[in-house]
């Protein structure tokens, strides 16, 4: 970070910057990408510039882009949230259900659905994946409804190394997608919303309006890059998952075997056990009623071992 050949990425790009934003697109499968301060704010700039004031947005319920983006994308982006059931699995929607909503009334005051937003992995469903062949159902479905489709990535490399596939594989037919540096690949900050080079020349003014523009961004850019060298590692953290909810189930946890880094588990309290695994040392969060564990690569398997001990069994 510290030898980055540094611009003004506000004036005339900064050349470290262009080498992530264009590594980040042939990744991701599109024309061009554009790196932002935070996930929360790639998903704004795109909901932002595919919204009018009053569309209608869909997403499968317990979305980022729903429950923890603090309403900016009603506030802010102008879009009237949808909540859809997760009527195909955990974080996901059938393409029927999607079909539903793609009858547009003539009403002049009824509201018009123009978008449908994915997650994958699905955050609050413990990290589930969406794989290719029901995402491209989903997608087709927004398509033939004349839906764009925005896919906020902030773990599709995870999903990517769980199905074995390059990441490019699972952005086919969305319009847009976010996708995280940080989290499990490991930079101190940043993320990318890439898309077309027009949505992208558009997603640079919308990044200066918010607040998002850096001069010198090659320091953090340097980070992005290094990141994108470290994709298969997450292999290591889904497994580490594994080991931590094999452990968890032993000692009496009710947990179900994660797809990637993220384990849930359910407890009668979760307010007193976040309490009892802060004492013994162990910090969670969490999440739709349930404890959150996530692994990382900080955390090896001695830790999740280690981990194990003080947790100890369950509450219940």
């Amino acid at each position: 970070m510290a030898a980055a050949e540094v611009g003004d990425d506000v004036l005339d790009h900064d050349p470290t910057m262009r080498a992530l934003e264009e590594k980040a697109a042939g990744l991701l499968g599109t024309a061009a990408a554009l790196w932002v301060p935070s996930g929360t704010m790639g998903n704004l700039i795109a909901l932002s510039l595919h919204l009018q004031r009053g569309d209608r947005f869909l997403a499968p319920r317990g979305a980022h882009v729903l429950d923890f983006e603090l309403g900016t994308a009603a506030w802010l982006a102008g879009g009237m949230p949808q909540p859809l059931e997760w009527n195909a699995g955990p974080g996901r929607p059938t393409a029927d259900l999607i079909r539903t909503y793609t009858v547009q009334s003539a009403r002049y005051d009824a509201l018009h659905t123009t978008l449908l937003c994915l997650e994958n992995t699905h955050n609050g469903a413990g990290g589930a994946v969406i794989p290719p062949h029901e995402h491209a159902l989903l997608a087709a479905a927004a398509r033939d409804g004349g839906l764009r489709v925005h896919l906020d990535g902030a773990r599709l490399w995870n999903a990517a190394v769980s199905l074995e596939l390059p990441p490019a594989a699972l952005t086919v037919g969305v319009d847009t997608v976010q996708a995280c540096l940080s989290k499990g690949l490991g930079a101190p900050v940043g993320s990318v919303v890439a898309g077309s080079t027009e949505f992208v020349t558009e997603a640079r003014r919308m990044r200066k309006m918010l607040g998002g523009g850096v001069r010198q961004g090659g320091v953090l850019a340097a980070a992005g890059l290094v990141a994108l060298e470290r994709i298969d590692s997450l292999a290591e953290d889904h497994g580490n998952a594994r080991l931590l909810a094999e452990g968890l189930a032993e000692r009496g946890w009710d947990v179900s075997t994660p797809q990637t880094n993220i384990v849930l588990a359910g407890v009668p309290d979760v307010g007193r056990t976040l309490e009892r695994l802060r004492k013994a040392g162990v910090l969670a969060v969490p999440m739709n009623g349930q404890v959150r564990f996530v692994t990382h690569r900080d955390v090896g398997k001695a830790t999740i071992e280690e981990a194990l001990r003080r947790i100890g069994r369950s509450d219940r």
